[in-house]
């Protein structure tokens, strides 16, 4: 539950902390500033949307959709079978993600995307932020856990009670889930 809060917790900090240094710094009417070169650029922008700027004005609904997604995160990891060093970083991003943008619907109506990636016009197509990225690459560990790991043969193990004896809870693995 430790490392779960502490991963969580980076996740807010560190996006609400760029974010609010990027707002300081740079107009969203600016064209993007270079950083790493062309490859990393900063381009403020003002998503009142969704994921990758989907539903567009929806940002009121997506905070409350957002309350309920923290609540089953937490209650997942508290009280599930899904124990596992990897099921913990997995809900810990999501709910750092979460959160980080549940601050910005929920101080401005808005989210604060900033981070432009790519090369020259081959652009990736979103401009994002440190709660979207900790969404997506759990979004992507998931993928792996249910359909990836079962099939190459990985289990992902329990937690055990400290004596290498699986806890009482047996529904440790996500096979079949």
């Amino acid at each position: 539950m430790i490392g779960f809060a502490l991963i969580a917790c980076t996740i807010v900090v560190t996006d609400q902390i760029l974010k609010r240094w990027v707002v300081a710094n740079f107009d969203p009417k600016s064209p993007p500033s270079p950083v790493i070169g062309d490859w990393f650029r900063i381009d403020l922008i003002h998503n009142g949307g969704g994921l990758f700027g989907l539903f567009q004005g929806s940002a009121p609904i997506f905070a409350l959709v957002t309350v309920v997604v923290v609540a089953v995160l937490v209650a997942l990891e508290i009280g599930s079978g899904w124990r596992s060093w990897l099921v913990t970083i997995t809900l810990g991003l999501l709910l750092g993600g979460a959160i980080g943008n549940f601050i910005d619907r929920f101080r401005f109506g808005f989210v604060i995307d900033f981070a432009d990636i790519g090369i020259g016009s081959w652009r990736f197509p979103y401009v994002f932020n440190i709660a979207d990225s900790a969404v997506t690459v759990a979004i992507l560990l998931m993928l792996v856990l249910w359909f990836v790991a079962p099939h190459l043969g990985v289990h992902v193990p329990e937690e055990t009670d400290g004596d290498g004896a699986a806890g009482a809870d047996d529904a440790g693995s996500l096979k079949g889930r």
